[in-house]
């Protein structure tokens, strides 16, 4: 089962490139982040006729989550539990079956938090604590779990390819990197560095001052597997081309194949 995750940035702007990387790449699920559409408005329509299956937890033009899967979803939830008064979609979890064996999938996208510091800084820090709360009740499940998403941090210096130019933005302070090793250390493993340890492995390259020409990227795009997940990999990969496309999202689609 091919599982990926891409940041769209903006479901209505980018629904083409969507359609035509769906043809191309042919994920079984995909989730998609900052879709900046309601519910009502997204446009299911081109995406059901590719045989998808479609979820998604949307609020007016900011944030929004979505999952498309060739399988049902099923026990499907919406909102990052620990905080009832919080209003932004960033998280919608639901559950794949494959042949042998189920996966829970939770897609993401977490708070960017500049400027930094300050209030949405400390927004970005409480949701990463209730993302831990959260992990760890999905741990204790002992069953095949992903967390994949757009998680807004640089983890390590090879994630970016100017690391001292981040030193002070919400992305890498140390803060960001402490709370992201807390959740890892949990006992999830970071898909891309179990195959890639040190190489370059950008997912992000900005609009302006011609960043993706100029490859300064970033990796804030990650996969965190369960141990039951992990165990089940046999690939994983980023498909950079999309970023050269026309109207490209600034993210690009990065996924992991499992045997399930």
């Amino acid at each position: 089962m091919k599982i990926a995750t891409w940041n769209i940035n903006g479901i209505k702007a980018r629904l083409d490139t969507l359609l035509e990387w769906l043809k191309q790449a042919e994920p079984d699920v995909a989730v998609l982040q900052e879709i900046k559409s309601q519910d009502e408005g997204f446009p299911r329509a081109p995406i059901e006729d590719l045989g998808y299956n479609l979820e998604t937890h949307g609020q007016k033009g900011f944030n929004g989550v979505a999952i498309l899967s060739k399988r049902p979803l099923e026990d499907v939830s919406r909102g990052l539990p620990g905080d009832d008064s919080d209003e932004q979609a960033r998280w919608i979890e639901a559950t794949v079956s494959g042949e042998s064996a189920a996966v829970r999938l939770c897609c993401l996208y977490l708070p960017n938090g500049n400027p930094a510091p300050g209030p949405k800084y400390d927004y970005k820090l409480a949701w990463m604590a209730r993302m831990r709360d959260r992990a760890a009740e999905l741990l204790a499940l002992e069953e095949p779990t992903i967390m994949l998403g757009d998680y807004n941090v640089i983890p390590q210096p090879e994630d970016a390819a100017k690391s001292e130019s981040w030193e002070e933005d919400a992305l890498y302070r140390m803060e960001t990197r402490d709370a992201y090793r807390r959740l890892v250390a949990q006992g999830w493993t970071d898909a891309i560095r179990a195959f890639d340890p040190v190489g370059e492995r950008f997912t992000f390259w900005d609009y302006q001052a011609g960043a993706w020409q100029r490859n300064n990227g970033i990796r804030i795009d990650h996969l965190l597997l369960s141990p039951q997940a992990a165990d089940r990999v046999t690939a994983v990969g980023i498909d950079r081309d999309t970023r050269d496309w026309p109207k490209p999202s600034d993210h690009v689609p990065v996924w992991c194949e499992i045997d399930l």
